[in-house]
């Protein structure tokens, strides 16, 4: 009877291992899945970090430009300012000549009779036209 006893629990031991080394086949398949997609997953991680250090520097490079555009649409708009201060001085002087203009027209007319004050445009058209009549009639039209 003892050895009867002794093969069954040596045929459930190799069954045992029999069931532990298909076991370990299928941990060992499983491991290498996962050591697959560890490295699958570096990579991923690599590409990651690439595109963060990418996309710093572009940040970094956008932050440099925009203080450069910065600058220089403040340049222009102190520039715009100072023009548009001399063009509003110029406007001033010519309303001031063509006055002027308006008043020696106005005082050029023929006959000395005084008439309604024109429009300072009206007073200088009529201007420039007897002037260009009396170059004519002197001959040295252009």
């Amino acid at each position: 009877m003892s050895h009867s006893i002794g093969i069954a629990i040596e045929s459930l031991v190799a069954a045992l291992l029999l069931l532990t080394v298909g076991y370990c086949m299928l941990l060992n398949k499983r491991l290498k899945l996962l050591k697959a997609d560890e490295h699958s997953l570096k990579a991923t991680i690599g590409e990651l970090i690439t595109a963060t250090e990418i996309a710093e520097r572009a940040i970094g490079s956008l932050k440099h430009t925009v203080r450069d555009v910065n600058e220089h649409l403040g340049n222009k708009i102190a520039t715009a300012g100072d023009m548009s201060e001399q063009l509003r001085r110029q406007l001033a002087e010519t309303d001031s000549v063509l006055r002027r203009l308006s008043k020696i027209a106005v005082a050029a007319r023929p006959g000395g009779a005084e008439a309604p004050s024109p429009s300072p445009a009206k007073s200088l058209l009529e201007a420039a036209q007897a002037f260009t009549e009396r170059r004519r009639s002197n001959g040295l039209a252009a």
